[in-house]
């Protein structure tokens, strides 16, 4: 693992805490980011997870 950096996995985790439906207030507290700002920058949700979302709100 040539490219793993430090903060990769909170990275990771971040990003899966929004998909499994938790709220920016409680991913911060879990992560710990003060600001806003730099909580999104952590997160990318993936694409497939967005588009079932968005699936299930239309039903």
């Amino acid at each position: 693992m040539e490219d793993l950096r430090l903060h990769d996995p909170r990275h990771e985790a971040v990003s899966r805490f929004f998909e499994y439906g938790l709220t920016a207030h409680e991913v911060a507290l879990v992560s710990g980011h003060r600001d806003p700002r730099m909580l999104s920058r952590y997160t990318h949700l993936r694409p497939e997870k967005m588009a079932e979302k968005l699936a299930k709100a239309a039903t």
